[in-house]
């Protein structure tokens, strides 16, 4: 689990003259900008702004109906999930999408499951190839619990855990996939200050050590304006922010449409 010595030039992330729209209402309109490598980007704005919309659009949930994604250099239109995944953009939701009857590392372990190369025959048979790929699951597993210090939880079932430890066992799952781009979908929400604190750290010390660029949705300003490096900002579906912390907290139409008054 250590960071590439080498990253490509550019941005790793851009979001070009993207619309989406539901039974002929936008959702998205012509939004558009860029995610540098490295960065912990927010998206933020009311609900219903279209941040959910967009997520599922760089993930392939949603097909845009005008407008192309550009991660790593690549141009699609549409993407589906599977395949998003398997050119490292990984995901969470804003509901916990666990097994909540599994314990933590088998909820780890479902996501490596696309990863699988032997056959359903070498595994009941217990073949080398089979042995030797499920050990390299299962170690890849245990590094995920110690960076995200869940060790002691490893072996309870998911729905006996607090809601906080929940979701970082669901940020486990999306990392263990070793994802270059991560998507987190409010990944903080209904938590108090002292879980967002601890998540807030989690999320940095993805962006620091593995060197996983984020882009996350949060409602939380002061979690924003201390985690992240760069923040976009949409009201309505379209883009009225786009800058650094300090950029957006001062913009006028940011105000506005979301921030209410400066202090």
């Amino acid at each position: 689990m250590s960071v590439a010595s080498h990253q490509a030039p550019g941005p790793i992330l851009e979001v070009r003259n993207i619309s989406l729209a539901f039974k002929g209402v936008k959702a998205i309109s012509d939004l558009s900008f860029a995610v540098g490598r490295g960065e912990i980007c927010a998206l933020i704005g009311p609900n219903g702004a279209g941040k959910s919309s967009l997520l599922n659009i760089l993930n392939g949930v949603y097909r845009p109906v005008a407008g192309e994604v550009v991660f790593d250099g690549e141009h699609f239109r549409r993407v589906h999930p599977l395949e998003a995944a398997e050119r490292g953009i990984g995901r969470t939701f804003q509901n916990n999408a666990l097994f909540k009857k599994m314990s933590v590392i088998d909820n780890l372990l479902t996501g490596l499951s696309r990863f699988m190369r032997t056959r359903f025959i070498e595994q009941a048979l217990g073949l080398p190839r089979a042995r030797q790929e499920a050990a390299a699951f299962q170690e890849h597993a245990e590094n995920i619990l110690d960076f995200l210090e869940l060790q002691p939880h490893r072996d309870i079932a998911v729905g006996q855990l607090s809601y906080g430890l929940q979701k970082r066992v669901e940020l486990g799952r999306a990392l263990i996939a070793s994802p270059r781009l991560l998507l987190l979908d409010e990944p903080m929400a209904g938590m108090n200050a002292d879980e967002k604190k601890e998540m807030s750290r989690f999320i940095a010390d993805v962006n620091r050590d593995l060197g996983t660029t984020v882009v996350l949705i949060e409602h939380d300003i002061g979690v924003v304006m201390e985690l992240c490096s760069h923040v976009v900002v949409l009201d309505y579906g379209r883009k009225v922010g786009d800058g650094t912390p300090a950029d957006v907290r001062s913009n006028p139409e940011v105000i506005a449409a979301y921030l209410g008054t400066v202090h």
